[in-house]
């Protein structure tokens, strides 16, 4: 079974507090290799990367209506060649072309008619009135707070849309890379199938947060740490195990105090996930001073031991506390560690394009630094990539 745990809340120092005390406070037990099936459905489409093949499968979009004299609106990443399907974020409702919705070939765009059924929302939707919620989440244009959702309120009012994408659409930003050198002992024991341990070690992201399983909702996706195990599972005939550590609320200084537990399970790839935390007040360079101790300190017990960086996705731009611009800062410090044995997945990059696209809201999981499921899926298939062929 799952075990879910309410985690204490601590205090960090400074303005990390503040991202800590409204972090998920769900600890999860990674479950054996049978046992999410059980509810969530695996696909190989869905941990196929969104940029590559004809179909963009369950991408997640919110409509809006911004505008008085406009119908609710949404964009999805690619211009349009067909939609196939149109659902709630549960998968259990069906929306039809026409009625419900409004396309047209080669736009991104879909708009929701007059006696749509999908639900579409205000931007005044999106806010609550200074010091309503629990958490001050104060929007950086200084008019009321950013709607808080700790657990699936998002996914509620989000829709997941499957299409196939113009033959032309093109993937602007820098996407991850297939080579066997960055990881060459990961990748041989994938070859070989022989067994492979792996341990992520990060923030609330990598620990779950806004993930449906955890919430015992439909569809029960699982967070992105079993999601690649299960991606890697595919890829081989050996056994594949995945040691989540990682605590809502936590940062790189934290990180550091927990190379014990990762080094007990004898790891021999470690996924460290973090830098959400840490862009409320710590510097690019102490954050990159953070995460080369942490893998000095590995390293030191598991020489052989290699190593995915993950660059985070952003926080949303509108909320005051984010110092937004460390997330490229961090992202730059990574690239400098990179080496064979330790590659980085970029995340980052991946949010940066996303914004260009489409609004924070349509791949939030809480309005303001968690993924949604369509989220965690991206934060797979970055990772899965650096070990998988094209």
């Amino acid at each position: 079974m799952r075990h879910l745990s309410r985690l204490n809340m601590f205090c960090l120092p400074g303005r990390l507090w503040l991202l800590a005390v409204f972090a998920t406070q769900w600890s999860v037990t990674m479950l054996p290799a049978d046992e999410p099936a059980a509810k969530w459905m695996y696909r190989p489409e869905l941990l196929r990367p969104f940029w590559q093949g004809p179909v963009v499968t369950g991408e997640s979009v919110l409509f809006l209506k911004s505008d008085a004299d406009q119908p609710p609106q949404a964009s999805v990443l690619f211009p349009v060649d067909e939609v196939i399907s149109v659902q709630n974020s549960a998968g259990d409702v069906t929306w039809e072309s026409g009625r419900d919705y409004i396309w047209n070939p080669g736009s991104r765009t879909i708009t929701l008619p007059a006696g749509s059924g999908i639900p579409r929302f205000t931007d005044a939707d999106l806010r609550r009135p200074a010091g309503s919620q629990k958490y001050r989440l104060t929007h950086r244009d200084g008019n009321g707070e950013i709607f808080f959702g700790a657990e699936l309120e998002y996914a509620a009012m989000q829709v997941c849309i499957t299409y196939r994408r113009a033959t032309d659409a093109k993937w602007n930003g820098p996407l991850p890379v297939y080579s066997p050198q960055q990881l060459p002992r990961t990748t041989d024991k994938l070859r070989q199938s022989r067994p492979l341990r792996v341990v992520t070690l990060g923030d609330s992201i990598s620990d779950g947060s806004n993930a449906s399983a955890l919430y015992d909702q439909p569809p029960f996706q699982p967070p992105y740490p079993e999601l690649v195990r299960r991606g890697l599972d595919e890829m081989t005939s050996g056994d594949v195990t995945m040691n989540n550590l990682s605590v809502g609320g936590t940062s790189t200084d934290w990180g550091l105090k927990q190379v014990d537990a990762v080094v007990s399970g004898k790891p021999d790839l470690v996924i460290l996930a973090f830098g959400m935390n840490d862009s409320a007040g710590r510097t690019a360079e102490a954050y990159g001073e953070n995460t080369s101790g942490m893998i000095a300190a590995i390293r030191k017990q598991l020489p052989d031991c290699e190593f995915v960086l993950v660059a985070s996705m952003l926080g949303n731009r509108d909320w005051t506390t984010l110092r937004h611009e460390r997330f490229a800062e961090y992202r730059s410090e990574l690239l400098e560690l990179a080496e064979p044995g330790i590659a980085v997945a970029d995340l980052t990059s991946v949010w940066e394009e996303f914004l260009k696209r489409k609004k924070d809201c349509d791949q939030t999981g809480n309005g303001v630094n968690h993924p949604n499921d369509f989220g965690h899926r991206v934060y797979a298939q970055v990772i899965l990539s650096l070990l998988r062929k094209p």
